[in-house]
């Protein structure tokens, strides 16, 4: 019996991509018997023709399966519903641009085969073809990322990956909000190997990260494996209250002395400039206490509009059966 993967992709906006990629996956595995495969595009609220271009697909193969979401949960939360929905041995997941290229699956599942239960793909810094301002933002992300959290991630890691069924079954597991997929896959541990990878050009449409979209991701996933930023925070508490008692002594001797203390810019500057790291803290502790509020609620990280999940597996699981199904098998 082959064995069965599962490809996972997180769709925004891609109506020129769909048909590429998917001809791309099924070009590779046509001549590989020995391996059967589902294809799942996960639409993330896209506002173009992205989800008629995915169900045209399905329509013309059953194991093509797409799941709709009501609004744009986030790439993401886009990919933790693939996951809980493959049914493969080993689950790939990648993006819809093409950036990625379909071939490298051959050297993953080969990796897979060979005994990693996760093998992930960065970009080769020989190769990257992007421009100097991003080379730098990521260089300074990562460096930030693995010197304030518990993780070592490579530099310029990829959502491209393939992953053990046991490593896809820890994974959806967590219910935690708002997730940092790239951040989980390397936090649950498992055999795992990188290979590095150079991307392909982008075959249409525009990229959906822009600067503030990386910011919110840099600041979402340094807070979600660390709290090295609040003890931070005291740090730069106890350092900046002793440098002001040794303010005192010079206030002191001047009074003293009748000598005249410097007037009140520098008054308004050191309040200011106390004042911003004051809020900057308070910052800080607000994005930690944000992140337990916005847990305890326990909304879904997603609501599905509409899926053809049911005609594709040959065995539907709700989403409790799946979730209780998959956590024995962890245990």
């Amino acid at each position: 019996m082959p064995k069965k993967i599962s490809i996972v992709i997180p769709v925004y906006n891609e109506s020129g991509n769909i048909i590429t990629v998917h001809k791309a996956i099924h070009d590779f595995f046509s001549p590989l018997p020995q391996y059967a495969y589902e294809l799942i595009f996960v639409d993330d609220g896209s506002t173009d023709l992205s989800v008629s271009e995915i169900r045209n697909v399905c329509n013309q193969h059953n194991n093509v399966a797409y799941i709709n979401f009501s609004r744009n949960f986030g790439k993401d939360n886009a990919l933790m519903a693939g996951l809980a929905n493959a049914s493969g041995d080993a689950v790939i997941t990648m993006d819809a641009d093409m950036q990625h290229p379909p071939t490298l699956m051959n050297q993953l599942i080969q990796e897979w085969e060979a005994g990693f239960e996760l093998v992930y793909c960065y970009r080769d810094k020989k190769n990257q073809h992007t421009g100097f301002r991003s080379q730098i933002f990521s260089r300074l992300y990562y460096k930030c990322l693995n010197t304030l959290s518990d993780l070592n991630m490579q530099e310029g890691v990829s959502d491209f990956r393939i992953l053990d069924r046991k490593v896809v079954n820890a994974i959806v597991a967590m219910e935690e909000d708002n997730p940092f997929v790239r951040g989980l896959v390397h936090w649950v541990g498992f055999n795992q190997k990188g290979i590095a990878y150079t991307p392909e050009a982008r075959l249409s449409g525009d990229s959906s990260y822009k600067m503030k979209s990386l910011v919110k991701l840099a600041l979402n996933s340094i807070t979600s494996f660390s709290t090295k930023p609040l003890n931070i925070a005291i740090y730069l508490g106890f350092f900046f209250s002793l440098l002001s008692i040794m303010y005192i002594p010079y206030v002191l001797i001047s009074k003293m002395y009748g000598v005249a203390i410097s007037g009140w810019a520098s008054v308004i500057v050191t309040i200011a400039f106390f004042g911003g790291l004051n809020l900057m803290i308070l910052g800080i502790v607000g994005i930690y206490l944000g992140k337990s509020f916005m847990q305890g609620k326990k909304r879904p990280k997603y609501i599905i509009a509409d899926s053809n999940l049911n005609t594709v597996h040959e065995t539907k699981f709700s989403r409790t059966e799946l979730f209780e199904t998959r956590k024995l098998k962890i245990n």
